[in-house]
Parts: C-alpha cells; structure tokens; sequence
C-alpha cells in the first residue's frame, strides 16, 4: 500500500509541475510578430510637419487601406520594397516631393527604407499599394499627394 501511495503522490507532483511549467506553445504572441512595417508618407523632401503613419501587418493583412495588395507586393519581393516592379505609368515631371520610411520585420530579417520621390506618381509607380495610406473614397488625403 505505501508503494501505491508514493507512485500516487509522484504522478501527482509530475502532474502538477507540467501544469504550473509555461509551455513554450501556449506563449502568447507579440503584437508584431511576423511581417510588419510601420510606414510613414511625408510631403517634402526635408523634416515635415505633414505626415502620415501607419503599423502594416500581414499575418493576417490589416492596419492599411489597401493592407491585401501592400502585403502580396511585398510577399513578391521579401519584403524588399527597392525590389518592387515599376508600374508603366506616365508621371508629370512636376517637383512635389513625397518622402517615405519603412521600418520593421519581414521573414525575420530588419526593414529600415526610406526615400524621396519626385511626386506622389512616382511614388506610387515604384512602390506600388505600399504607401498607399489615405482611402481615396472618404476624401482623406496626404496634402501634396492625389485623392
């Protein structure tokens, strides 16, 4: 009987340290886990006040207006935004500056982008839905960029 009581209290006391031991699966996960950027879109091509920001995360896509194409655009490249096809647009040479940063984590590995475009066209034909931060149906708009 006493050998029956000491497995008994064992079983118990290995039961008990798998329910108190944290579990690696049951961890929660951060926030930003997995591929994230946060994405700024400034008019100018020096510090401004007039500025955009936005967290895009894609696991699943969301925190952007167009979070489904920026995520498939980048997924294309792996996460190397300088690595996007130019879309065939016909740009104005017109001079309105658009500087933009991207900072995060795509596969495990750091994103630190940044540039200035010549205007918001040329923005979006190299960056594709990337930057693309106002919803153009509800009028909202980055001063200096089309809406």
């Amino acid at each position: 009987m006493r050998k029956t009581t000491l497995a008994l209290r064992g079983a118990l006391l290995a039961a008990a340290a798998l329910l108190i031991a944290p579990s690696a699966s049951a961890a929660p996960r951060p926030a930003t886990a997995g591929n994230w950027l946060y994405l700024t879109v400034a008019k100018g091509d020096t510090r401004s006040r007039d500025i955009r920001g936005t967290l895009l995360m894609c696991d699943p896509p969301r925190g952007h207006v167009a979070a489904v194409r920026a995520c498939a655009q980048l997924a294309a490249v792996q996460g190397d935004i300088g690595r996007i096809a130019p879309a065939h647009m016909y740009c104005p040479m017109i001079y309105a500056p658009v500087t933009v940063s991207a900072r995060g984590e795509w596969d495990g590995h750091p994103v630190d982008y940044s540039h200035t475009f010549a205007n918001a066209c040329d923005l979006e034909a190299r960056t594709g839905a990337v930057f693309a931060l106002w919803d153009q149906g509800q009028g909202a708009s980055v001063p200096g960029l089309p809406h």
